[in-house]
């Protein structure tokens, strides 16, 4: 399977906290019921790993990634419970290397043209913009087209239903991420009718504007 292109066809990556691994199968079933079979858990609570493993078990056809992942461990304790795909907050060398030598897909993440260049070195292509809003938004992202053509992005941080379309309507946006909705309070209240409410809106608006 190739990862990247599976998300692209996606184009929403839904950012994940999960307090207890108790929420796992309530939340997976809320994103199939929703229509989007993808999940990026990170790696910010204990829970994540348990998470991942039950997630991938349950939910065989779901493409399931670790996220905020910050060290070589986090990675190959993501892979040990099934994680397909590695996404980092930014550009670790250590980390990046890791994955790339041992063949393991990893969106890292980066906001300057400098770490740009460190990912090419390696040979990758698609990173994660972040934070997405803070570091110029779709301008920033429409101007690093220029130099790197075979570059794209995922951004995330700050994106929303308003903004959404703006970001995934560049040439260079493959994909965006986000915890808008799947909130983390949500899962915490059991409001998975809500997430489910909240995967829906976002489809339904990606599907009307990118037609």
């Amino acid at each position: 399977m190739d990862v990247m292109k599976k998300i692209e066809e996606f184009k929403l990556v839904p950012v994940i906290v999960l307090e207890n691994s108790e929420f796992a199968i309530p939340l997976g079933t809320a994103l199939l019921e929703g229509g989007l079979p993808i999940a990026e858990v990170t790696f910010r609570t204990v829970a994540a790993p348990d998470s991942i493993k039950i997630l991938k078990n349950e939910f065989p056809d779901m493409l399931i990634g670790a996220g905020t992942v910050l060290t070589v461990d986090q990675v190959k304790s993501a892979v040990d419970v099934g994680a397909q795909f590695i996404v980092t907050p930014g550009f670790n060398p250590t980390v990046v290397d890791y994955c790339v030598d041992n063949n393991i897909v990893i969106c890292p993440g980066l906001n300057s043209p400098s770490f740009i260049e460190w990912g090419l070195e390696r040979g990758l292509s698609h990173f994660k913009f972040f934070p997405a809003d803070l570091s110029g938004g779709t301008k920033a992202i429409k101007m690093l087209a220029g130099p790197y053509p075979m570059v794209k992005f995922m951004p995330t941080g700050g994106i929303n239903n308003d903004t959404l379309i703006e970001y995934l309507k560049l040439e260079n946006v493959f994909a965006c991420g986000g915890s808008w909705i799947v909130k983390k309070d949500l899962i915490i209240t059991k409001n998975f009718e809500e997430i489910k409410s909240r995967i829906k809106k976002a489809l339904s608006l990606i599907n009307s504007e990118l037609k």
